[in-house]
């Protein structure tokens, strides 16, 4: 027997084991797409490798050990590789939006609007100014705790009225 008809042989061998191979696949990946990429992939490197398989060994288990490295080589590719909805340019503002910034802020200073004088005074010297408690209750002329308790209530009510939840800035739909 001639060195070709070995090859034209172990060809027919290894194109009698398709099925075994794609059955193999199946357990790597459920796409029937994928299935068949890992298949003709390892049948690519099969017939490339041809003449690097010991006659007298099992060809079915070379041929599954190469499927395995090959899906381990294009496993590891894949995780390095990222593909997400975050690349994808069209989803990216060119430029951000301010309207909503502004709608909040109006919606804002709305809200000090209608809060009591002493509640917004208290609320504008210690958070907007950045005095501190000592310095806002000798310039309202009430004790600290009374400047704690206006300031935590104003911040409340403006959250209420700017329609989010005190505890956590979650939005609450009304």
């Amino acid at each position: 027997m001639t060195k070709n008809d070995v090859l034209s042989s172990l060809e027919a061998d290894v194109l009698h084991q398709v099925p075994a191979l794609r059955n193999f696949a199946r357990r790597f990946y459920p796409n029937p797409n994928d299935v068949d990429d890992l298949v003709q992939e390892t049948l690519v490197r099969v017939f490339a490798n041809l003449d690097k398989f010991r006659p007298g060994t099992s060809l079915k288990s070379w041929m599954f050990t190469i499927m395995r490295n090959t899906f381990c080589t294009r496993y590891g590719q894949a995780k390095r590789e990222f593909v997400g909805v975050e690349d994808c340019a069209s989803l990216q503002r060119a430029i951000e939006a301010p309207q909503e910034w502004s709608v909040r802020a109006l919606e804002f200073h709305e809200a000090l609007a209608t809060l009591p004088d002493h509640y917004r005074d208290a609320f504008e010297t210690v958070l907007m100014r950045g005095e501190s408690y000592e310095e806002a209750a000798s310039h309202c002329g009430c004790p600290i705790g009374t400047i704690k308790s206006r300031v935590n209530r104003a911040r409340s009510a403006i959250l209420r009225t700017m329609g989010e939840d005190g505890a956590d800035g979650a939005m609450v739909i009304r």
